[in-house]
């Protein structure tokens, strides 16, 4: 991909930072250890500016053990736009458990006062009043921002971040070819998820 991503993990108590940095041989991980306060414990660099962030979404969604926050494409245009990512089909179903949220503006006092961490707040705050889980909606777009993911493991949380601009772009696509088109139905988005999903998912080879 050309777009930079930083990604947390959460082990032991501890924090593990990686982050994307540019180096004249081309991109190199950084790995800064941390931990659940922000306090560094290992590593040579300062850890993200998003790492406040990642450490709220820790707190508030106790099943997520890795975060990644991009600036791709589609998705951070959406978040621009101030818009939910609306389930037009299946290939968004297959992991997002309905429209993917936009939050609201962080005043400017919260962004004055403590912006990367208000920034997780805002998250936690849009899936308590919509009354999302972490676990079936493992994304979320920062107004005017970008876009977050997360997953029990790096691997899924980065996947997360893959689908989730790849059925931005689709999104984009769609409504040129439909500027009235309607979101999938709700019974075929149940049945995607949960043939994915849950105890009773069945959908792969095993």
């Amino acid at each position: 991909t050309d777009y930079n991503i930083n990604h947390t993990k959460v082990i032991d108590d501890s924090v593990y930072m990686v982050i994307n940095a540019y180096m004249d041989n081309g991109y190199a991980l950084l790995y800064v250890t941390t931990d659940l306060e922000g306090n560094v414990i290992e590593g040579g660099l300062r850890p993200s500016s998003d790492l406040m962030t990642h450490l709220e979404l820790y707190k508030a969604f106790p099943d997520v053990n890795a975060v990644v926050h991009t600036h791709s494409r589609y998705a951070t245009a959406l978040a621009q736009a101030e818009r939910n990512l609306p389930c037009y089909g299946t290939t968004h179903a297959d992991t997002f458990y309905g429209a993917v949220p936009c939050t609201r503006h962080l005043t400017e006092q919260e962004v004055e006062e403590a912006y990367e961490k208000n920034t997780g707040c805002v998250i936690a705050e849009t899936f308590r009043d919509l009354g999302l889980e972490a676990t079936t909606m493992p994304g979320v777009l920062v107004c005017k921002h970008g876009p977050f993911t997360w997953g029990s493991s790096c691997k899924k949380a980065v996947e997360h971040a893959l689908i989730l601009e790849e059925v931005a772009h689709m999104v984009f696509l769609t409504e040129q070819f439909d500027t009235r088109v309607r979101v999938a139905p709700q019974y075929l988005q149940d049945k995607h998820y949960r043939r994915k999903h849950g105890e009773k998912a069945y959908y792969g080879q095993k």
